[in-house]
């Protein structure tokens, strides 16, 4: 291993990089099967069964911009997974909901963070101090963007 190589392996950001990079890979073959990309995965398990949420809490809630968020919904809403409708309150904010049949699919993917925690090879206890870790970090340096802090 060369310094250089070694100094790179010193970097928290590639570290971080690499670890998200892997990560969202293997989530990417557990959704493959149900036609859901990692984006539209989170987007799913950031609903509550009957929540309704308005694309500013819903961008907060997973770190996306409108920018971003805004082809996802109508890529979920085409596959009949995301209903939006207007506030009669306000014609200017739209309203987020999951279907029925976003619900059925959202409680069936339960079991793809197991699998990818399996495919990572961490055990438990390592697991919850990476989560624990991570979860100081996101709080101490982010706190602004999180409307539901992680627990």
């Amino acid at each position: 291993m060369t310094k250089d190589h070694r100094e790179l392996q010193r970097q928290i950001c590639f570290l971080f990089y690499v670890s998200s990079k892997e990560v969202i890979k293997q989530y990417t073959l557990h959704l493959k099967k149900y036609n859901l990309t990692y984006t539209g995965y989170i987007t799913l398990i950031a609903f509550g069964d009957d929540e309704i949420l308005n694309i500013k809490q819903l961008g907060t809630r997973i770190y996306l911009n409108s920018g971003t968020l805004t082809p996802l919904i109508k890529k979920l809403v085409s596959k009949g997974l995301i209903e939006k409708c207007r506030d009669a309150e306000d014609e200017r904010n739209l309203k987020l909901s999951l279907t029925p049949a976003g619900k059925a699919l959202k409680h069936e993917l339960q079991h793809v963070s197991q699998l990818v925690a399996q495919d990572m090879k961490i055990d438990h206890e390592d697991a919850e101090t990476l989560r624990r870790i991570l979860n100081r970090f996101v709080k101490q340096n982010f706190p602004h963007r999180l409307s539901h802090p992680p627990q």
